[in-house]
Formats: C-alpha cells, sequence, structure tokens
C-alpha cells in the first residue's frame, strides 16, 4: 500500500540557529549598514507548538464543517482544547488497530475521515468497542478530529486528490455545495487529456490506489473510449442523475450496490457512464499524505510547529476475495 513519510514544519537546523540568535542577543550593526535597512536579512521565526484549539482553527480554514452534510458529525471527538499537538496521524478508520498504533507512536491528535460516533449513542462503556475506543483515546490524551463529507466537498479534498491522481482536469463539483464556494461539492466531473480505452483507464485507477483484497470492478466495453470522467471517493451512487446529467463518459466511485448500478447500466445511453467499482478505504486513502501536508503547511503558515504522519494500517474490512 502506498504510504507517505513523515512530514516536519521547520527543521533542527532552524530550531539551532533561532536558539543561537536568541542568546546572542542583537548584534552590532556591521560598517557602513543602514540600521533602518528593510532589506536587512533578519532571522527566521522561532516555530511553537500549538493547541488543539489552534489545530482546530487550520483544520477549520482546510475542510470548513459548515459543507457537511446535514446527516454527518465532524469535528472534534475527544480533547481538551488547551492540551499541546507535537504529533498528529492521519487515518480513513477509527478502528481500535489504528487507536492503538496511534498512541503507541506518541500521537497527540489522531485525525480520521470516517466518524467514530456517527449514529446516537446511549453509553461509552469500555465493554463494547467503540467505548473502548473513546476510552482508550482519552486515556493516552490522544485527540480524535473528524473531517468527513466536509473533506470531501472542499477545495483539495478527496474527489479533487482522485481525480488529480487519475489525470483528470478541469474539473467541477457533481453536486455543488450550497455552503461552499462554486469549485466545492460532493463529487468531481473533469476531462482527460486524451481519450482512453475503458481498459487502459480502470488500469490506471487499479495502480493509483493501495492494494486492497477487492481489487477494482468495471462494467463496460474494454475497448469503449472513455475522456470525460465522474470521480466520486467513498460510495458514490447517490450521485447516479448528477453524473448522467454530466454526460461523463465513465464514473468512479465505490461501494456500488446491485439494483443502483443495474438501473444506472439499464438507463444509459450507448453504454455510458461506464462504472468503475473500487473499495471505499482505498479511494479515500489517496486524500491523506496531501491533507497531512496541507495541514503542517497551514499550521506552520500560523507559527506553528508539528509532525504529522499517515496511518500504515490497513483498514478496509476485507481479507481475501476468490474469484472465478
Amino acid at each position: 500500500m502506498p504510504t507517505a513519510g513523515l512530514a516536519v514544519a521547520g527543521s533542527a537546523a532552524e530550531s539551532a540557529t533561532n536558539d543561537a540568535v536568541a542568546a546572542e542577543g542583537p548584534r552590532d550593526v556591521a560598517d557602513g549598514q543602514d540600521p533602518d535597512d528593510e532589506s536587512a536579512v533578519e532571522p527566521a521565526p522561532v516555530l511553537t507548538t500549538p493547541t488543539l484549539g489552534e489545530v482546530l482553527l487550520a483544520i477549520e480554514e482546510l475542510w470548513p464543517s459548515s459543507l457537511a452534510e446535514s446527516w454527518d458529525a465532524v469535528g472534534p471527538v475527544v480533547g481538551r482544547p488547551e492540551r499541546p499537538v507535537r504529533r498528529i496521524m492521519f487515518a480513513v478508520d477509527p478502528t481500535l488497530e489504528v487507536i492503538a498504533d496511534a498512541v503507541s507512536r506518541g500521537t497527540d491528535l489522531l485525525v480520521t475521515h470516517h466518524p467514530l460516533l456517527l449514529k446516537s449513542v446511549n453509553s461509552v462503556a469500555a465493554t463494547g468497542f467503540k467505548g473502548e475506543a473513546v476510552h482508550l483515546l482519552i486515556e493516552s490524551g490522544c485527540a480524535l478530529v473528524t473531517a468527513h463529507t466536509n473533506a470531501d466537498s472542499a477545495l483539495g479534498g478527496v474527489s479533487d486528490v482522485l481525480a488529480d491522481i487519475l489525470g483528470v482536469t478541469d474539473t467541477k463539483p457533481l453536486a455543488p455545495s450550497s455552503a461552499g464556494l462554486p469549485e466545492e461539492g460532493i463529487g468531481r466531473v473533469g476531462m482527460l487529456p486524451e481519450p482512453m480505452l475503458l481498459q487502459e483507464f480502470a488500469s490506471r485507477v487499479f495502480s493509483a490506489l493501495p492494494s486492497v483484497a477487492g481489487g477494482v470492478r468495471v462494467a463496460g466495453e474494454r475497448a469503449g473510449i472513455v475522456q470525460k470522467v465522474a470521480v466520486c471517493g467513498g460510495a458514490g451512487d447517490s450521485l447516479f442523475d448528477a453524473v448522467r446529467d454530466s454526460e461523463a463518459d465513465v464514473y468512479v466511485t465505490a461501494d456500488l450496490r446491485h439494483h443502483p448500478a443495474s438501473e444506472a447500466r439499464e438507463a444509459s445511453l450507448n453504454g455510458k457512464p461506464y462504472l468503475i467499482d473500487v473499495s471505499h478505504f482505498a479511494s479515500e486513502w489517496l486524500w491523506l499524505p496531501s491533507a497531512a501536508d496541507a495541514l503542517v503547511n497551514v499550521l506552520h503558515d500560523l507559527g506553528h510547529s508539528v509532525e504529522a504522519e499517515v496511518s500504515k494500517i490497513n483498514s478496509d474490512p476485507w481479507d481475501f476475495i476468490l474469484t472465478p
């Protein structure tokens, strides 16, 4: 499975330099140098460790909660706003394995795409796996934040990253958000630079995704020509009407159920849109490295230093597949 390396804001060398400058105090102005000369080089600012509250402001800037669907549950799940955050981990799912791994690595904040508590609960007792997850996070001092459909809709979000990796350009939302910019919303549709055979494009999709048991399923003629591409990271069979209206040649998404997929094929025009069904986990994992880099960069711009990494745990629920 593709993995993202550790993203670090700032460097040890910069920190040492800043410490040395602070210890020495102001230096004498060189002979002939104007002390008011604005072009004089100033030492780089010292970056500070942010609190969880400050990180939440950066997350809100990147993936505004206003972009979340009405049924969704996004934002902080556990964590004290005043606690310092030095190390952040990104993952698709807040499974017990992911949480335990994050804790073992000294993570202060776990950011997951999928919510831990999407549906209402009456208890978080540690007798169940969700309660155990909550207890493990709190007892270990690890905060949890969800960026779900807000990260799907936002610029640079899940579907933007998926489209970009597949070489799809000039994108626009399949379902524009009423609360965001014109470029924001669920799903994306755009163009490939050149037409491709469906089989070739499906191979590109397969090669781009992390390895999971389910593989990639394709509905359509192998020699069919595709250029206009619709994508939706995660489950996207609710967008079939928008996909048809966009006149896309092929639709890449996850979790296509039998009846919606069958009806989409029956309603197709000359066999299009073709369908490419991928792993839910895999389609959303691609966003994680980009998200980690984006958060580090925003925090750096705000004067903060953090480490961010992507979980290496494969939380796809399937272990193997049998084929004819």
